[in-house]
């Protein structure tokens, strides 16, 4: 009991520190906030001495941002968040009508990640029913190439090819259900394809346990041997499912804007980028409850599906050998992608030749040129440089926060909740509100919420290996918690987790991008991946070449990546005889006498 009122009070303190450093944001980005209000009340309006003193008398500005912050918190208990410094509307009326357009997208993207990752991973339920899963990874690089596309790029492809030049479905606005397929589409077809080669990780790991074969030998249908499969791999997956419920209410910002919807993720952009406190404030406290929510849902999915095995450590690890893979296909996208780089970066990827305009592939351009006439393959060989050396850096780092922190479980549940409730690009408004624009702002921004997801697949895993009959068999002969922490507990869950952090470097190096093209890192014209992909999709239609190359690039990236994983497998452990030795007796302290209780008997 006295640990959950803890840990209550440490996720009111982290909320709290949220919307605090939200509502300082004008003040330490050392910006006029009268100023940016009125240019979004009344753009042609002339910003006179005498015009900004009655816009900073009417918002109370001159009170200080602490006085205007205990004024909107006293407000809260009665319902009241305030009224806006834009409209002059009331503020929760509009962010509970975003809040209920974000959960309807939620609700069916969710939908179409869960049959994704159920089409990812139905090899692999198939053969293991069989008992024809022979180590192989039964999934194929499309679920790798699937999560690495960019959302924003899926949704405007689908956008102009579904919604206008086919006309099945409508592509934009916001007036019923069938208004919501295309962006579910755009941003469930990426979550599912994750969340399937996280199953299809572990699938292997529990077809072979002992239970699976038990039942196998004493004839139990196939199917039903899948079911228990899958309800013994879910709980592992739930708390990613929980960040991804999150983050596909108020992180679906690009898709938002194309299909023009009125989500939360919108609307706290819009909110941040004109300023306007209250309007965000109440958005970012919406997500942070969000989070608490699917997170609290998530646990009691996970206590109610393996509960009693957790408690009476009667589970088998899932972190055996993982599947292994061809070989052949990380050496061939690894040759791919290094014929590109070392193809393009002779070339000057800021040469213009405006006579040469969104010329099509040919000999002396093989990826066509851009709108101003540059090499599409230059840009993309050089920008490959700056763009992946910092994704693998931050996927490091993200890899080792996660880690640590999944093994304090009390201390990294609230505070990745409320990281995860934090939109990257409202992250790197808060960055560069401190640190200033620049490079380093995207790198900051996007390491500051990268290692949510691996922390919270870090802590579910090691929750599970605790809970396993050779640990609490471990612990019996008298292992201290380093032994089993060095020797047991990290072999059994760093592969896996550093199998998830590469899937997840596309969308890092992506991130890093798309932020520096808002204006927070690095700017025209410089080659990075994700700028060359927002500057050609206008001229998606005309020249399908200058998205498509930028785009095939990343997607070999990501299908590398998750390739390239299996090469990250768990030691194997040594041999009996191999034990022997007098320095791994003595690393297991073993008891020097029978407890008290049996000596009594």
């Amino acid at each position: 009991m006295r640990s959950r009122v803890g840990a209550l009070l440490w996720r009111a303190v982290l909320a709290a520190l949220l919307v605090c450093g939200i509502g300082l944001l004008p003040w330490l980005s050392h910006t006029d906030p009268a100023l940016t209000v009125l240019k979004a009340r009344s753009a042609d309006r002339d910003a006179t001495p005498e015009v900004l003193a009655a816009v900073r008398a009417g918002l109370g500005l001159d009170d200080g941002p602490l006085h205007l912050l205990g004024q909107w918190l006293a407000g809260l208990p009665r319902g009241d968040a305030g009224r806006s410094w834009i409209s002059g509307a009331d503020v929760l009326p509009g962010v509970l009508d975003a809040l209920g357009a974000s959960l309807l997208l939620m609700t069916v993207a969710l939908a179409v990640a869960v049959v994704t990752a159920a089409g990812v991973s139905a090899r692999a339920l198939y053969l293991g029913s069989r008992r024809r899963l022979d180590g192989r990874s039964a999934g194929g690089s499309g679920s790798a190439v699937l999560a690495a596309l960019p959302e924003f790029l899926t949704a405007s492809v689908l956008a102009t090819v579904v919604g206008v030049q086919w006309g099945w479905l409508p592509a934009l606005g916001w007036y019923g259900p069938q208004w919501t397929v295309l962006p579910a589409l755009a941003l469930g077809l990426p979550a599912g394809a994750v969340l399937g080669r996280l199953l299809d990780d572990q699938l292997p790991a529990a077809f072979a346990e002992p239970w699976a074969q038990a039942a196998a030998a004493r004839g139990l249908p196939g199917r039903s041997i899948a079911r228990k499969a899958l309800r013994r791999c879910v709980p592992g997956l739930l708390p990613n499912l929980g960040l991804f419920v999150v983050g596909l209410t108020g992180g679906s910002v690009a898709v938002e804007q194309i299909f023009d919807i009125p989500g939360l993720g919108r609307t706290t952009l819009q909110a941040a980028i004109a300023q306007d406190l209250p309007v965000l404030q109440a958005g970012a406290l919406v997500l942070v409850v969000l989070a608490a929510l699917a997170t609290g849902l998530a646990r009691l999915g996970a206590r109610w599906l393996i509960g009693p095995a957790l408690r009476d450590g009667a589970l088998h690890t899932l972190h055996g050998p993982p599947p292994t893979v061809r070989r052949i296909l990380p050496i061939a996208y690894s040759l791919l992608l290094s014929v590109v780089i070392g193809l393009g970066l002779p070339r000057d990827p800021l040469a213009l030749d405006t006579a040469a305009r969104l010329r099509p592939p040919s000999a002396a351009h093989p990826f066509g040129t851009d709108a101003l006439g540059r090499d599409v393959l230059a840009r993309v060989a050089h920008g490959a440089l700056d763009t992946l050396l910092l994704a693998l850096a931050i996927s490091a780092i993200a890899l080792t926060a996660g880690v640590l922190l999944g093994l304090l479980p009390r201390l990294s549940g609230p505070l990745v909740d409320t990281v995860n409730a934090v939109p990257p690009v409202l992250a790197a408004l808060l960055v560069a509100a401190v640190w200033g624009s620049g490079p380093t702002t995207p790198v900051l921004a996007v390491a500051v919420v990268a290692w949510a997801p691996l922390a919270a697949h870090a802590s579910a895993l090691l929750r599970q290996e605790r809970a396993t009959v050779h640990l609490t068999a471990t612990r019996a002969l008298g292992a201290g918690p380093w032994y089993l922490l060095r020797s047991e507990l990290l072999p059994a869950v760093l592969p896996p987790v550093a199998r998830h952090a590469l899937l997840r470097l596309p969308g890092i190096a992506l991130a890093l991008a798309s932020l520096g093209f808002l204006g927070l890192g690095a700017q025209p014209p410089s080659p990075e991946w994700g700028l060359l992909l927002a500057e050609n999709q206008p001229y998606a239609e005309r020249a399908p070449w200058a998205v498509l190359a930028p785009a095939t690039v990343l997607a070999l990236l990501g299908a590398l990546a998750v390739t390239a994983a299996g090469a990250l497998r768990r030691p194997r452990r040594r041999r009996t005889a191999d034990l022997d030795s007098p320095s791994e007796l003595d690393a297991v302290e073993l008891p020097s006498s029978p407890p008290e209780s049996v000596r009594s008997r």
